[in-house]
């Protein structure tokens, strides 16, 4: 198995892009995937740095409908146009930060490949798609701005757009997010329901990201809870991107080893 993070917040391998986003290419024994493509081109552009060959990409999974998640799918399309590119359906929907729209390029509706899910699914016996994530305990701050449509007006977004992506390979579970909008612990708890147990290895966004000095006492208590319900867990986390570098530093102090940075570039596994 490899992973490689394609794209991320912050630079790593040499001549690779860093920009707001967040791209991980996957090499399981029968798939070769994507999990998010970043927000531009840097995709193409690291993928040609690092050796990687996208035409040979079979499966894209969008994490959520947001635009440094999916912009450089279009990009990618360009090389490659056999792909199924596999998302929720509500990610297609309007989605907004105030009055900013943050929401998907409505031309990537037009590709070939791309499956829209109602909920679960099960792709084989080594890639499994969950959502219907409803815990709300040590939700993230940060979505308070985040909005959605419905019936014609911005409302709180409730994140059913978010999916998440386990890997089974080698008698070994990967639990793979894009930003954790439904809050990481929630992730988990609903992981625990389908699989009754952690996993192995998680790799995520917290959205908890500030500049240092930032966050209020209430982010702070959220951030340091977060990280030790997590630094209980027999798992080792990967996290950058959305997570931002004050609140790492929080949590690394709490989960020492079993925190991990995300580097654009660089290899996981």
């Amino acid at each position: 198995m490899k992973i490689i993070t394609l794209v991320e917040n912050s630079e790593g391998a040499e001549n690779c892009v860093a920009e707001h986003g967040l791209s991980l290419y996957i090499e399981t024994g029968k798939h070769n995937l994507l999990l998010d493509a970043g927000q531009t081109d840097a995709v193409e552009k690291n993928a040609a740095a690092l050796g990687i060959d996208l035409s040979a990409v079979d499966t894209v999974i969008l994490s959520h409908g947001h635009y440094d998640h999916s912009g450089g799918i279009m990009p990618f399309s360009m090389l490659n146009s056999t792909a199924r590119i596999i998302m929720q359906r509500t990610a297609i929907e309007p989605h907004y930060n105030g009055e900013r729209y943050i929401g998907i390029d409505k031309a990537i509706l037009e590709l070939p490949g791309v499956v829209l899910a109602d909920g679960d699914m099960k792709l084989d016996d080594e890639l499994f798609l969950f959502s219907g994530i409803t815990g709300r305990r040590c939700y993230p701050q940060g979505n308070h701005k985040l909005l959605r449509i419905q019936n014609g007006e911005k409302v709180p977004d409730d994140f059913t757009h978010e999916q998440c992506l386990v890997i089974t390979q080698n008698g070994e579970r990967w639990l793979l997010s894009g930003c954790a909008h439904n809050g990481i612990l929630n992730i988990l708890d609903r992981y625990r329901e389908i699989y009754g147990d952690n996993p192995d290895y998680v790799i995520s966004g917290f959205h908890m990201m500030k500049r240092e000095g930032e966050h209020t006492d209430e982010e702070k208590a959220v951030i340091i809870e977060t990280a030790r319900e997590l630094s209980k867990m027999n798992t080792v986390f990967y996290s950058g991107h959305c997570t931002g570098v004050p609140a790492f530093e929080m949590m690394k102090e709490i989960m020492g080893e079993k925190l991990i940075a995300l580097h654009s570039g660089q290899r996981v596994i």
